[in-house]
């Protein structure tokens, strides 16, 4: 007994070491263990599937092994008798197993471990619950149909009791695999909701453990991101504005998830975007993206863009909230292809509406910064796939509806054909009305410059070059 207790223990503490595994794999060690989780003494089995658990969490291949062995139905089948230290690592053998892929979680259903986890779930033991909720969450998180099996198990009104009870790790884990299960669809959102749990994880978002934190915005982020229905049941567990001070939190985690929440919520409708512009979100946001760097901005910045898109007053209340500077900044500022083109689709989204909308994206300088990132052949491909072709967009957004002169002239110089169409027609349709105008077009070189533009006879350039020289004598044109 004191040899097989010294051999398991020594195994388990290896399997801790990722320069050790190698050697046990080619070992066998995997069948050795599994014999010893047959033992007559507890402390025998439970190291060997804490060995195990080490064993299949470091690679596909050994959790494989663990499955090939004919391990998990042996631990499924003894798990509700044994002791709860025993329930504890079979818990992370089966969590270990289920991580890598849907084929391995598939293995854990089928071998019906998924019944006999809901009971762990209830056990009086924080810590077995804890190790059934990450085994629960490592299987839920694949797919969709994963996420049915451990709902149809009946584990979601148990998760619900979990993120209800004072020990602090497992309302985390629980929260995760809430988050986990709702990302799914919005039937697998509703089960959650339907189960209770939106006002319980909205009472933990003061609280300050900044892990717990993350978990809580995750799972009320996947369940408000599909549909307005669900959105407003987050909203109504009066999440505003609590959930603005998540945007100041010192954890760049918590800004973003908290960020992200308030983005899910606001893409649905005009309705709930003009909630958030009540509570004082969109300021709130605004500071977010100005305070911080790198994809912690993301979310602030399509919360804007989906803002300013439902209608002219949701995007002037951006407006007036200063929001065109801190979008400009991250032009400029941030490197990453998809936050540049994340900040030109909110800017191309809060100038298209009117041309009063126009000239406050065009009179904060924004214009030529689009046209250089749209023009710039030093942009990787996939920088010129994602953030030229929203830079173009919001180029075409703005200019549409732009009168404002002094913003389009620089760019009559540098933009390519397919820009100059929408900025020749702006101009022919200001300068008729427009003398102080008309002036500076000759002064500023611009009416030079459309006389060296190659219009197709016929085409539309060409009738906006016609309506712009008829602006002008025939002398000064020539």
């Amino acid at each position: 007994q004191r040899a097989r207790t010294q051999f398991v223990q020594a195994v388990a503490d290896l399997a801790a070491r990722p320069q050790t595994i190698e050697t046990l794999q080619s070992a066998g060690v995997v069948s050795l263990l599994r014999l010893l989780l047959l033992d007559v003494v507890p402390s025998v089995r439970q190291t060997a599937a804490l060995g195990l658990g080490r064993l299949a969490d470091y690679s596909m291949d050994l959790a494989e092994a663990v499955v090939k062995a004919g391990i998990l139905p042996q631990l499924v089948c003894s798990l509700p008798e044994e002791n709860r230290y025993y329930k504890k690592s079979a818990a992370f053998v089966l969590r270990a197993v289920a991580k890598h892929s849907p084929q391995l979680a598939q293995a854990i259903v089928q071998c019906g471990a998924l019944e006999t986890l809901v009971i762990c779930l209830e056990d009086f033991d924080p810590g077995v619950k804890e190790g059934a909720s990450w085994a629960f969450d490592y299987i839920a998180r694949h797919n969709p149909e994963l996420s049915q099996a451990v709902v149809d198990a009946g584990a979601v009104p148990l998760l619900v009791l979990c993120i209800q009870e004072p020990e602090i790790a497992l309302k985390r884990i629980a929260a995760s695999t809430l988050s986990d299960i709702s990302k799914h669809s919005p039937e697998l959102a509703q089960t959650v909701v339907d189960a209770g749990a939106i006002p319980h994880l909205a009472q933990m978002i003061p609280n300050p453990d900044a892990k717990l934190k993350r978990q809580v915005l995750s799972a009320l982020s996947q369940i408000a991101k599909h549909s307005v229905d669900l959105s407003e049941s987050v909203v109504e567990a009066e999440i505003f504005p609590v959930v603005l001070t998540c945007l100041k939190d010192s954890d760049e985690y918590v800004k973003k998830n908290g960020a992200t929440l308030i983005r899910e919520i606001a893409k649905h409708s005009p309705e709930l975007s003009q909630l958030i512009v009540n509570s004082g979100g969109v300021a709130a946001v605004i500071d977010c993206i100005g305070s911080c760097r790198g994809t912690v901005r993301l979310p602030g910045i399509m919360m804007l863009g989906y803002v300013a898109a439902h209608s002219e007053n949701l995007s002037m209340a951006v407006i007036v909230s200063k929001g065109i500077p801190p979008l400009c900044a991250c032009l400029i500022e941030e490197h990453e292809d998809h936050i540049k083109a994340a900040a030109a689709w909110a800017l191309g989204q809060i100038g298209r509406h009117t041309a009063e909308h126009a000239r406050h994206v065009a009179a904060a300088n924004v214009l030529p910064t689009l046209l250089d990132i749209y023009v710039d052949t030093r942009s990787s491909e996939d920088l010129k796939m994602k953030a030229s072709i929203f830079a173009k967009k919001a180029l075409k957004n703005v200019l549409q509806k732009c009168t404002y002169l002094p913003a389009l002239e620089p760019l009559l110089h540098d933009a390519p054909p397919s820009i100059m169409k929408h900025i020749i027609g702006q101009f022919s349709k200001v300068l008729p009305h427009d003398s102080k105008a008309r002036r500076l077009f000759v002064t500023t070189g611009g009416l030079k410059k459309v006389q060296e533009i190659k219009a197709e006879p016929g085409s539309l350039l060409q009738e906006y070059i016609h309506a712009i020289n008829n602006c002008f004598p025939e002398e000064i044109v020539r």
